[in-house]
């Protein structure tokens, strides 16, 4: 099974999760740039935060065999922020960069009308560069952001099927399908969707422009989600091609809308800029084991 997460926060996982991921089928990802917890105070730290996308995240990615690409945007919960919002006039800069496939997450947090500005722009940017876009629908009050994401996408430069619509559910499922936009669901071990209800999703709609990731954070996630869906998905009848369609080819041919996906993986030298995902220095195999060193002895005069 070949897996390609179409949205997960690598920043937040570990070395050990990109070993699992791997060992479970992951050959490639997107990581959108997103909230990270902590509010940030100043577009500065955004050009630290999407240099490390752009930079250190693929070097990690690629020491485990996996192919990183990232999305830039001023996320919707920072759009309410004015400290933040000065980092739309910075976007462009990023959004020429090889590896970013697309302008996101953009969309609704609280659907203020900060969220409104900032949405509209970042969709005018992504025509603008050719990008495809990725939405974050709201948690709360899903149908109803929902709605309003696809007023303002209708109202863009940009079509819908170069939006990629996540964070969908059984409740806003159908409209996302019939304005034409990609469907993303974001599988989750208690929140958003499950296993379970994400296989009935695919029995009910089809598996025709549905993307699945593990969407997985600093929050509780599980970055093996899409194998579990796979694995699930096989269990309940779905042939090995309607699995291949869902968890790789779908997300491909979204991200492959920009011009610049490639599936190669690179960046595979053993450091980054001098730094290595190892820490201190290997053990030599051929250096006898050796238990903790023993004190040195202190002269009784001394002690």
């Amino acid at each position: 099974m070949r897996i390609f997460d179409p949205h997960i926060h690598m920043t937040s996982r570990t070395t050990d999760d990109y070993e699992a991921m791997y060992a479970a089928g992951v050959r490639a990802v997107v990581e959108p740039s997103f909230w990270l917890g902590q509010p940030r105070t100043s577009p500065a730290s955004f050009r630290d935060y999407f240099d490390s996308l752009l930079g250190w995240e693929p070097f990690r990615a690629a020491q485990y065999g996996i192919a990183h690409h990232c999305t830039i945007a001023l996320n919707p919960k920072e759009a309410n922020d004015p400290r933040c919002v000065p980092v739309l006039d910075e976007l462009p800069r990023y959004l020429v960069k090889d590896n970013v496939v697309a302008v996101g997450e953009v969309g609704y947090d609280s659907m203020t009308p900060a969220e409104d500005t900032a949405l509209a722009a970042q969709l005018q940017l992504a025509a603008d560069h050719g990008l495809p876009a990725l939405v974050h629908t709201p948690h709360r009050d899903k149908l109803a952001g929902l709605r309003r994401t696809l007023d303002v996408v209708r109202e863009s430069a940009l079509p819908p099927e170069r939006v990629l619509v996540d964070h969908l559910n059984e409740t806003t499922v159908k409209e996302a399908k019939d304005s034409g936009c990609w469907l993303g669901f974001s599988v989750y071990p208690d929140t958003k969707m499950d296993e379970e209800r994400m296989v009935a999703i695919l029995r009910a709609y089809g598996t025709e422009q549905v993307l699945v990731n593990s969407a997985a954070d600093w929050g509780k996630s599980d970055p093996l989600k899409t194998r579990k869906v796979g694995d699930l998905m096989l269990a309940e009848g779905f042939g090995e091609d309607d699995v291949d369609q869902v968890l790789w080819r779908n997300p491909v041919a979204f991200y492959r809308l920009s011009g610049r996906l490639s599936l190669d993986v690179t960046g595979t030298q053993a450091t980054h800029e001098g730094n290595s995902i190892l820490r201190g220095v290997p053990k030599d195999p051929r250096e006898p084991e050796t238990g903790p060193a023993a004190p040195a002895r202190v002269p009784a005069t001394e002690a």
